[in-house]
């Protein structure tokens, strides 16, 4: 009875595609879950592999065009993989580098690192683009940090900005008013 049962749900009909959608889709958002947060997050290319091949994987399972069980195990197996080295990347310091890369400081205390930009494949338009979405500022020379991040996203942290103190003389001498202007 229960063979029975698998090769109805093998079959192309549409229900038997119908079930498998449901069950895939119920077991990956479970997979995903039990990933932890990282599949919704800002992505790595660490995180972007895994789930590309997720979902090749499950596709198999909703087109019947492999085994149901076998498929639904790699699919367990490639998340269990992801969680174990996403564990391994968090506590092993040497790990991290390895699995996910590192980041690029692209601007130093106002000076762009042109050779960074060029061995990390950022234009000047896309670090100008980053600086006015990050700070809204249009200027390098206003960035203290730029970093090309391991997600790809470009992080960047405004300079620190002296304050500008004005004394004001209210009348010959009498009375002076100090304004500061941030």
């Amino acid at each position: 009875m229960l063979k029975l049962g698998a090769d109805w749900l093998l079959g192309d009909d549409a229900l038997a595609t119908t079930v498998r959608t449901v069950v895939v889709y119920a077991f990956a958002l479970a997979a995903v879950r039990i990933g932890k947060k990282r599949f919704l997050s800002q992505a790595s290319a660490f995180d972007v592999i895994v789930a590309i091949m997720l979902g090749s994987i499950m596709s198999r399972a909703v087109q019947g065009s492999t085994s149901f069980g076998p498929t639904l195990l790699s699919g367990a197996v490639l998340v269990g993989t992801h969680w174990l080295l996403a564990a391994l990347t968090s506590r092993l310091d040497w790990f991290g580098p390895l699995v996910k890369g590192r980041s690029t400081m692209l601007v130093r205390d106002g000076r762009v690192d042109h050779e960074a930009l060029r061995e990390s494949g950022v234009s000047e338009q896309d670090l100008e683009q980053a600086i006015r979405l990050e700070i809204g500022e249009t200027e390098p020379s206003r960035v203290r940090l730029a970093c090309l991040e391991r997600n790809g996203s470009i992080s960047v942290i405004r300079t620190k900005r002296e304050p500008v103190v004005l004394d004001i003389r209210v009348e010959d001498g009498i009375q002076t008013v100090r304004v500061r202007l941030e």
